[in-house]
Parts: C-alpha cells; structure tokens; sequence
C-alpha cells in the first residue's frame, strides 16, 4: 500500500487535472451552456485569496456556489464537511476570501440547468475584482433635455504650498490643467427610472453594462471638479423633460458605482449648461445666459462671454496682491490656516456668487417612480430664488435675459469657509441667519442656522443621491 502522504498528493494531481484552473486576478465568463462537464475549477495559491462571484443575467436562483482550501476534496459541495463553505450571493453578488497557501477548488453546484444563465468569477490575492463601489456618481446639472453627470474621483487632487522666502501664490487657471497619465476605464449607464427598474436587477457591473442606456453621450473627459480629484466628466444628451433617471457608472467592467437619481428639467426651463472653466472647475451646472449658438449647447472657456471671464479672473488677481502683502511667509496669522488655503476657500467663494445657477421646482415624483420616496429623506424646500423679467442680474455682467427664471443660491457654508480661512485684515465677513443671510445664500441646509453650528442642517449636505439639490456647493 502506497504511504498516505503520496496518496493525498496524488489525489490532488489528479484533481488538478479534472479541474479547470482559475488564474490570478482575472475573471472567466460562463453560461450555462459552457460550464465544464466537471463543474469545479482549481483556486490559486495565495496567502488571502479573493473569490468573487458576480451573476450578469437575471436569474440568480440557478446555481450554488461552494469553496474549499481542502485541495484533497475533488467536488465541494453541500455535504463536502468542515473545510467547505458555501459562497453566498446577495443582490446577485457572493464575496469569500481566506487563505489558500495550496490552492483549492471551487465547485458549481447547478440547481436547474434547463435554465439560462451567465456568471462571471474572479479570483485575486489583492481585493475583490467584483465589487459595488461605496462611492456614488455626482450629478452636475441638467436640463430639459441634458445632464452634467460625473464618475466617482480617481485620483485625489494634492497641493503643494508656497513656501519662505519664496512665499509665491499662484494666479487664477486660464488654461485647462493636464489630465491624469491613466486612469480608470468607466462606462455610464443611464435609464428611465419609471420604465426600466435597473435597481431590480442584480447589482453586478456585467449585468448594470448589458443594459440599453438612453440618451447621447455628446463629451467625455476627464476633469478636476473639486478637491476629491479627478472625475470622468459626461454631457449626455437627448433625454426627455421632466423625467427621472437612475445613473450607474462601470469600472474597468467589474466594479459598480451607483444607483444615482436626477431628474431632467421642464421642456420651458431655458438655461444652457456650463462647464470646463479652469479658473472656476466646480461650476458645472445651468446658469442665466443666452443659448451659446448651434456651434456648442453649452458654455465653456472657449465661448463664455469674455466680459464675465476677465473681470472674474481680475478680482482672483487682485485678491491675491492683497493677500500677500502680509500673514504669508514667515508671519502665521493662524496655526492652521495659511494664505493658500484662503486663497483656495475665497477663489471657490467667488465662483460660486459670480456664475449664478439656475434651477426650478422639481416635479413631483410619485412612489412608483422614484426609490428617493422610500427612504427617510428630509422634506425640504431648496434655496430658490425667483428672478423676474425685470429683475437685475445677480452678477452685473451678465445680461439681462427676456424671461423669468429661479435662481439657487449659494450655501452660506462657501462663504464661511472663506471666513475662517482668510486673516482678519481682509475685512471679509458672512452675513447672520438672523440679518437676511437667506436672501442671498441657502442657510440651514448644510451647517445650523445660528453661528458656531455645524453639521446640524436640515438635509446636512447641499445635494445627494436621489437627484435633490438644496443649495449651489461649488
């Protein structure tokens, strides 16, 4: 008789050779019409191995899933023993990870093969190939018929501060900055929330990506919206008014980011979208101009009228001249702000009253249109400001449009970071909640109404997930 120790080796030759062998960090595609006769396939070595199991068709009832780093059981299954785990599958994702120093096997267990179906499987030793992303797409703006919609952020932004004795601080941006070398490869996948429930379907990002999406997709870029870092940036068109979508965003055909809700504008709303503005990267919604002509549908640096862009890009300067005469370098005016953090909070400050956004009510969503209903979402009427025909522009530079429109005004919470930023001989200052601050700013919505009250807003953020907008945050 053969010692026990080269039987259990051969056993796992043989194994290995019935088996179909995953490799690391990749992802096989299987149907139920090419699974293996033998329905197991060969794990990697790893110290901690990831084994993802992503459904991409709608039936997620077919089949079971069973692990083993036991490399001497040949067909893990429900009575396989104490070294067999079954990988559960919820929302049509199952996650299992462990140490598999000798590899194992994994076995498909196919409860009803007249049934078709597809999966995928990914094995890797650094994270999960298959995931739902914590992070959810941005909605920008939209339109009657466009939205401004954005990926999560990449690639976080880092600033580098000027130091003594060269204390210099950078001018306003004219020029678009330089993107990213690589960067994730993202899919947007948009529907008509009412009529394709895409929210029913596995949450995986091969069954999300199989989907019909709707609209055009006129640009896609990468751009810096914020300080979180760089963003895919879409302008999708041809959508219908008044109508509410639900957003998912692919990454790299595995990861899935989402679901996002917005809701496009009435068929009378008239704004034209703006975006792409260095000097200004967080303006990337509708605002009160003219429509820019058949040559482009929205504005951008290229056609914003140059009265607004110059005169804008000349209180950066001028600021900046100011800011430096003293309390930068050497002089600390405060042991944690500095002259480029005022110079940062006061550029998105003046951005945000300089490009006023327009907006309008949204329509009334009924439950069986919207998922936002049945969450404990605040009721909350945004900051909206009703402009007249007849009403001078908030911005003096912009011209007077032939036509009534709501403005949404900034959140005071833009202007108080200035505030704490800036040092005191600028002479900066916000107004009081209970001095008429809500004529010009959204009070309440982010931080607490009475001074020194933060994080006790109404909503506690000035837009979210579900497509409202409370607030302008540039």
């Amino acid at each position: 008789m053969l010692p026990q120790t080269l039987l259990c080796l051969l056993n796992a030759v043989i194994i290995q050779a019935a088996t179909t062998q995953l490799s690391l960090n990749n992802v096989v595609s299987l149907n139920s019409q090419n699974i293996p006769s033998s329905p197991t396939f060969s794990l990697p070595t790893a110290q901690n191995l990831t084994i993802t199991i992503a459904y991409c068709s709608s039936d997620t009832s077919s089949a079971r899933f069973f692990v083993t780093n036991d490399t001497t059981v040949d067909d893990p299954g429900p009575d396989g023993g104490t070294d067999v785990y079954e990988i559960s599958i919820a929302e049509g994702l199952g996650t299992f990870s462990g140490a598999f120093l000798n590899g194992g096997v994994l076995a498909v267990d196919v409860v009803d093969s007249s049934n078709s179906f597809s999966f995928e499987i990914g094995a890797s030793d650094s994270g999960p190939i298959h995931e739902v992303l914590v992070a959810f797409p941005l909605l920008g703006d939209t339109t009657s018929n466009q939205a401004l919609l954005f990926s999560p952020p990449f690639d976080p932004l880092t600033f580098t501060d000027p130091t003594y004795p060269n204390y210099t601080l950078p001018g306003p941006s004219l020029s678009l900055p330089s993107p990213p070398g690589s960067s994730p490869n993202y899919t947007l996948v948009v529907a008509p929330t009412s009529s394709q429930n895409l929210t029913s379907l596995p949450q995986t990002a091969c069954m999300i990506s199989s989907q019909s999406s709707s609209g055009t997709i006129a640009n896609e870029s990468l751009w810096p919206r914020d300080e979180d870092g760089w963003r895919t940036q879409w302008i999708l068109e041809g959508l219908a008014s008044e109508t509410n979508y639900t957003a998912y965003v692919v990454e790299d055909n595995t990861k899935l980011s989402g679901p996002m809700y917005f809701v496009t504008k009435s068929a009378v709303f008239a704004c034209p979208l703006a975006a792409f503005l260095p000097y200004c990267p967080g303006v990337t919604y509708a605002v009160p101009l003219p429509s820019p002509g058949s040559d482009s549908s929205i504005y951008d640096s290229t056609n914003i009228p140059s009265n607004i862009s110059d005169i804008l890009t000349a209180y950066m300067t001028n600021f900046t001249t100011s800011l430096t005469v003293q309390a930068c370098g050497r002089d600390y005016y405060s042991p944690l702000q500095t002259c480029a953090d005022c110079q940062r909070a006061y550029f998105r400050w003046l951005c945000a009253i300089s490009f006023p956004r327009c907006s309008e009510e949204s329509p009334t969503i009924s439950s069986t249109s919207s998922s936002a209903s049945s969450t404990n979402l605040p009721t909350v009427t945004s900051a909206l400001q009703a402009q007249a025909t007849s009403s001078p522009p908030r911005n003096p530079t912009f011209p007077s449009l032939n036509m009534s429109y709501s403005v949404l005004l900034p959140c005071i919470e833009t202007c108080q970071a200035a505030d704490r930023a800036c040092p005191y001989f600028l002479g900066f200052a916000c107004p009081y909640a209970q001095f008429n601050a809500n004529s010009s700013y959204g009070v309440g919505y982010i931080d607490g109404a009475s001074p020194g009250q933060q994080g006790l807003g109404t909503p506690g953020v000035a837009q979210d997930r579900w497509g409202n907008v409370w607030c302008n945050l540039v």
